[in-house]
């Protein structure tokens, strides 16, 4: 089903969107913007997401001195018609209801709120980041990686939402990609969060140009059997499972996916909720474990010279924004990205930061292919 033509849209006509911007050689392919955290009167404590551990990731990545503020792309919001690309019209104008955005989000308390301060303090966040999975699956094609330090919002669907997801992102950057960038027919989603992905799921459902491998717990939300009909390769985890059991499924998985058919994108959805204690994710691997099972996939795709965009989907610990931290550090170290620094010589923090920007002076809008 086409969700670009229920919404009167036909394929290939191009639409206006500010998210394909001209990025500068210079600044790594990492997407960040401060407005990722959620942050409103402790209301967003009430759900056991850390809705501040984009920034947390940020500044430890920081403090290790691989980024600085004018050497990464600043993401900017999913306008309304970027959303209405996948989006249902009904769905969004559902989202002006505080009911609806408390029960996506989890966070009951919002629907005593004003609608437009949901907007503003919850919604806007999420839109984003997801803005921000846009920008980066265009840039993944054109350096060859990138990361969106948020995002994967693997529980929205193009009608509906649910599991702390209202915005169907990796949806919408197959979408976009699909749709603006020439030599883009086919992607892979290699889905490694502790939950199923059942939100692109529904979506892709009868495409056959998406492959869709989920590695999860089954026997936690969301359970739906509906959306198991779009896994092409379902590796169903028992509680408690363990590094060594898990990255050899990981692996062995990865590349048979890859070797089954070689997408010219994968989409790499890196939850770290599959950490030993999380309160929703019910498996047992350690940190190290998920720096290494990272570095699987990003390996499996350097080596058939794919195209890879990670975003950080669930992860229920304060300590998970260390763990991605770390994971990052540990592809550069093993020099799985990273090497677009060294293109930028010259480049003053200054000028860099101008040019890093979405909105600073030299970004422009690619025009629809």
């Amino acid at each position: 089903m086409s969700h670009r033509e229920d919404n009167g849209k036909g394929k290939g006509r191009s639409y206006h969107t500010d998210l394909y911007i001209s990025i500068p050689p210079a600044c790594l392919p990492i997407v960040y913007h401060p407005d990722y955290n959620i942050t409103f009167m402790g209301l967003e404590k009430l759900h056991p997401f850390d809705a501040g551990k984009w920034g947390k990731v940020i500044q430890f990545l920081k403090e290790e001195q691989f980024v600085t503020d004018g050497n990464i792309v600043e993401a900017r919001e999913a306008t309304e018609e970027d959303l209405l690309v996948v989006h249902t019209k009904r769905y969004l104008n559902r989202l002006k209801w505080s009911l609806a955005v408390a029960t996506i989000t989890e966070i009951p308390p919002l629907l005593f709120l004003p609608n437009f301060l949901v907007q503003r303090k919850v919604l806007r966040p999420l839109r984003t980041q997801t803005g921000g999975t846009i920008m980066a699956g265009k840039l993944a094609v054109d350096r060859g990686w990138a990361i969106n330090v948020g995002g994967g919002f693997h529980h929205c669907s193009s009608d509906r939402g649910g599991g702390f997801c209202a915005y169907a992102d990796i949806t919408l950057t197959i979408k976009f990609l699909f749709d603006r960038v020439e030599g883009i027919s086919r992607a892979t989603i290699i889905d490694l969060d502790a939950h199923q992905g059942n939100g692109y799921e529904r979506d892709f459902l009868d495409d056959r140009r998406v492959f869709i491998m989920d590695v999860y717990n089954p026997y936690i939300y969301p359970g739906d059997g509906y959306a198991k009909g779009a896994i092409k390769r379902k590796v169903e985890l028992d509680w408690g499972t363990e590094d060594l059991e898990y990255l050899q499924k990981v692996e062995l998985h990865s590349d048979g996916a890859l070797n089954e058919v070689r997408p010219d994108i994968l989409i790499y959805n890196a939850g770290t909720d599959i950490l030993d204690g999380d309160p929703l994710g019910g498996l047992s691997i350690s940190p190290q474990g998920i720096v290494k099972r990272d570095e699987i996939v990003f390996s499996a795709a350097r080596r058939r010279g794919i195209p890879i965009l990670m975003v950080t989907s669930g992860g229920y610990q304060k300590k998970t924004a260390r763990i991605i931290a770390d994971s990052i550090l540990n592809l550069h170290q093993q020099g799985l990205i990273g090497a677009e620094v060294e293109e930028g010589e010259g480049s003053s923090s200054l000028m860099t930061s101008l040019m890093c920007s979405s909105s600073g002076c030299v970004g422009s809008t690619f025009t629809a292919v």
